[in-house]
């Protein structure tokens, strides 16, 4: 009885070794090494693009925000990013999981672009499908050029400057595609509500 339990013994402790090595080398060290290469290489990034106004953390750059006053209406001084289905919560992540066919969402998006150009001033057929459906995570912080450019006038009536103060702004916050080719452009809403504050108060 002694050899079978001799063998036992050493198999559980074995494996509880590979275990104590594998926590070790994977729970611990791979993180930390993966995490100082992240630092070094792209510190803003790896520590989740957050994006500061005096000093004080406001957001990240990767995460749209909603741009409203205390009535939930929208602010005339800001561009307004896309809907959201979670209302820019990153703990509800998603979309409104409505079909290309469903009537609810035809029924929104007609009402979301009646709404977008009553309150830019312009036709509803000008009003781009960003402003009027949401994104796949409702975390998008970005907006077509074409969303950003309805808004200009807007923007600029709010803030009492002319609109080519604005459209330098939107022109700084537009990203290009990905290795030029990749994507399509987009104006980071977050980034640019901020440079707004920043130079146009």
């Amino acid at each position: 009885m002694s050899a079978p339990v001799s063998v036992a013994g050493r198999q559980i402790w074995a494996a509880v070794r590979a275990m104590l090595v594998a926590t070790l080398a994977l729970g611990l060290l791979y993180p930390l090494v993966v995490t100082g290469i992240a630092q070094l290489v792209a510190p803003g990034r790896a520590d989740g693009s957050l994006v500061h106004d005096g000093g004080t953390v406001v957001g990240s750059s990767l995460i749209g925000q909603s741009f409203t006053g205390s009535d939930g209406n929208p602010l005339p001084q800001y561009f307004q990013p896309r809907p959201s289905a979670s209302d820019y919560d990153g703990k509800a992540s998603g979309g409104s999981n409505l079909g290309p066919n469903s009537p609810e969402l035809a029924d929104l998006i007609a009402q979301r672009r009646a709404e977008v150009a009553a309150f830019n001033g312009v036709p509803p057929a000008d009003v781009p499908p960003d402003a009027v459906t949401a994104s796949a995570s409702g975390l998008d912080p970005g907006i077509s050029p074409a969303y950003a450019a309805i808004q200009v006038a807007r923007v600029a009536a709010a803030r009492h400057v002319p609109p080519a103060d604005v459209s330098r702004l939107v022109a700084a916050a537009t990203v290009g595609r990905d290795l030029g080719f990749i994507g399509a452009p987009y104006v980071n809403a977050v980034e640019l509500n901020l440079a707004l504050d920043r130079e146009l108060p």
